[in-house]
């Protein structure tokens, strides 16, 4: 509890100094009555969350995404003028659905699914097939800063998504996931107008929420922002004996002057899970089960997971000169978790399940930074957008932990799970301890020629990763293309690189010993190029891309060396659509088609197709009264290797409804939604962590209803 104090006091505190700042706001004039009338000249200020010149790219028509969004080192950029596949969605977006995780928000993506870390309940997103592990989320623009379990949407601006491989984008994702696509967080800055908001909430299961949202500008040209936001969450979920509890306090501040911009965030999140659903594997050789009923919960009440975290970041940029920009950014996150998890293994065609009990802490000390500079010239026809970054990363982490007896505990079946009592620890006692640090530079040049109507974008990183006695390094390069074919048409082209450490080769394999023992292997590739097609119609956009990625697999081949055995060859085609075609009538969705090869099979966790539609239309008889629904369809996919283990495709609809009015001078925002209309039973995914099959229980039927009211 020695956190919640100290935390709750400053939050206080900031929204008692926020509240006070504006009813005290009409005094000055009052007191400075008999002095001369001065008017000051009007100054208008678009709050960044970036500290950026630009500030925050507009929305597109209907408001459910933005126009663009952070491209890595490459800064902020219209989705025309880009040669990636991206999606910022809002916060109008992540209101109106009451989305309470990033997961939540990315649900709405047709190339992304959700899925689970390896044996805790850490979100991890697919994203082309392949895992974007929450540590590997960026903040603003920064690696490692973020809860690493789930963090609250509260918080959240936008949440930017961009397919597939960014190595030179925004470096080697630390955590070593990131090859299929990277996603971005962006925080909330303070409006221009006042803004005071509080929130209350529940669900059908019993879980109870309030919120508030407070921002104020200050000074005389309304320079300094200030935005504070908390939640609490807690209760019951619709999954028997499970709970879920959230705090979070979040303050970012920002202040624009003449040629300085400065930007800083700090955020507290303390989570609890207690008898959550566990995720579930299934032995060698035994059948994928039909999923049991989502409310049974097949795990142990006495599992338990507890995250907390205190992160910040510091922003700011200094301009030069009128085309140049020189900015640097840092955060640091200190985490400490502590789990008592019991996932089980189904060990038959009966459903027996196989418990083993692990617990164990962990504790994170993350530092990073970037620093950078970009402007523009031209050299004769051609012009130029120039930009050099270099950034810093450094990860502590001691994770000590402890099993059960390895031979497990067998209680129940899927479909009728037993309860029993913790076993004894003591079986395998051991710590984790590493220290991970990533350095980089990176330089691009974007070419803007025949009158703006092509951009070709070169660039490259050189990026050297050390973990222990591992210490190695790999440039990784960029070429794009983009060409306007007109006011609403941009065609693209791309070849980039993923990049994750290397491995060291084994001692041992099999019982026998490696051949090349200890050996030291470069960070490892993969390989995409991508070509696009991206419309905007002025109420609707859409970008169709198709795209090949290859990654290189390693094991022990015939000879006992540990070598690149096989590659994995990723190759899709993906379309998302958004926008307001009419009136009052605004569409997201779109549908993916993957491909995946490993030595002849479908990679674990690699459905062939996807697809989301989702819309929302004002009733014309009831202008304040809106409906919305969203169906999303994951085809089969494979649970292990051999593809022998078949997960069955599922479809599942969501719908809600939001209604404004007006009490007194106050706006009250009345929002419902179901989520799983049909509480169909379903294996929402497979997999998570490279090599494993491990499977997860899509959520059970959950009413969830809310009021927000604009002070």
């Amino acid at each position: 509890m020695t956190y919640h104090l100290p935390v709750t006091a400053v939050a206080l505190a900031a929204a008692s100094l926020l509240v006070q700042a504006q009813t005290a706001a009409p005094a000055a004039p009052a007191a400075a009555a008999s002095a001369p009338e001065t008017t000051l000249p009007a100054v208008t200020v678009s709050a960044s969350a970036d500290a950026s010149a630009g500030g925050l790219t507009a929305p597109y028509a209907g408001g459910q995404v933005a126009r663009g969004g952070r491209v890595g080192v490459l800064g902020s950029q219209d989705l025309m003028d880009t040669p990636f596949h991206t999606t910022s969605y809002t916060q109008t977006l992540i209101q109106d659905q009451q989305a309470t995780s990033i997961g939540d928000v990315l649900r709405n993506d047709p190339g992304v699914r959700i899925a689970r870390g390896f044996g805790n309940y850490q979100q991890v997103y697919l994203v082309r097939g392949l895992p974007v592990f929450s540590d590997d989320v960026a903040y603003n623009g920064l690696y490692g800063l973020l809860p690493r379990q789930v963090l609250a949407a509260e918080l959240v601006e936008r949440v930017e998504v961009l397919r597939g491989a960014s190595a030179f984008l925004n470096g080697a994702a630390p955590g070593g996931s990131g090859l299929g696509g990277s996603i971005n967080v962006v925080p909330k800055r303070a409006p221009n107008e006042a803004l005071t908001t509080l929130t209350l909430g529940a669900d059908s299961g019993g879980q109870g929420q309030a919120a508030a949202d407070i921002a104020r500008r200050f000074g005389p040209d309304r320079s300094v922002g200030l935005r504070l936001n908390a939640v609490r969450r807690d209760g019951r979920t619709e999954v028997e004996n499970e709970t879920h509890a959230l705090s979070l306090v979040a303050l970012g501040l920002d202040y624009r002057g003449a040629l300085v911009r400065v930007s800083a965030d700090l955020g507290w999140q303390d989570l609890r899970l207690h008898g959550a659903q566990p995720s579930v594997t299934f032995g060698a050789g035994v059948p994928i089960l039909a999923a049991p009923e989502a409310r049974r919960n097949v795990g142990q009440a006495w599992t338990a997971s507890t995250e907390r975290d205190t992160f910040g970041t510091l922003r700011a940029e200094l301009d030069l000169a009128p085309d140049w920009t020189l900015w640097a950014a840092y955060g640091q996150r200190r985490g400490d978790e502590s789990n008592d998890l019991a996932n089980p293994t189904v060990v038959d065609a009966a459903g027996t399940l196989n418990f083993l009990r692990f617990a164990g802490t962990r504790r994170d000390r993350i530092a990073t930074g970037e620093l950078g500079v970009r402007g523009t010239l031209k050299t004769g026809a051609v012009g130029h957008a120039l930009v050099l970054s270099a950034a810093r990363y450094r990860a502590k982490t001691n994770a000590p932990f402890d099993f059960s007896d390895f031979a497990g505990v067998s209680a129940g079946t899927l479909h009728a799970p037993v309860a029993f009592d913790p076993p004894a620890l003591g079986a395998f006692p051991g710590e984790t301890i590493s220290d991970t640090k990533t350095a980089s530079l990176a330089a691009a040049d974007t070419l803007a020629l025949l009158d703006d109507t092509l951009r070709l974008t070169l660039g490259a990183r050189h990026q050297r990763i050390e973990d222990g006695a591992y210490d190695r390094s790999r440039v990784t390069p960029v070429l794009g293309a983009v060409v306007r074919a007109g006011r609403s048409l941009s065609l693209y082209a791309t070849y980039v690189e993923g990049l994750v450490k290397g491995d060291t080769a084994p001692a041992q394999a099999g019982g026998a010993p490696v051949v090349n023992a200890g050996e030291v292997f470069a960070p490892y590739r993969t390989r995409q190029t991508e070509v696009g097609v991206k419309l905007d119609a002025g109420r609707v956009g859409a970008t169709l891309s198709v795209f090949q990625a290859r990654k290189p697999i390693y094991g022990v081949d015939a000879q006992n060396r540990f070598t690149e055995t096989d590659r994995q060859r990723n190759r899709g085609l993906e379309l998302s659509v958004y926008g307001e075609p009419a009136a009052g009538w605004r569409l997201l969705g779109g549908a993916s088609r993957l491909d995946t090869d490993v030595g002849g099979k479908q990679a674990i966790g690699a459905p062939k197709t996807q697809f989301n539609l989702g819309t929302e239309w004002d009733l014309p008889a009831w202008p304040d009264l809106a409906l919305n629904a969203r169906v999303l369809h994951t085809a089969a996919q494979f649970a292990d290797a051999a593809n022998t283990q078949g997960v069955p495709a599922w479809t599942r609809l969501d719908i809600g409804a939001r209604y404004l009015l007006a009490l007194g001078a106050q706006q009250v925002a009345l929002r419902a939604r179901i989520d799983n209309v049909a509480d169909r039973s379903y294996w929402a995914s497979a997999g998570g962590y490279p090599g494993a099959g491990y499977l997860v229980l899509g959520t059970p039927r959950t009413f969830v209803l809310s009021g927000s009211v604009d002070f």
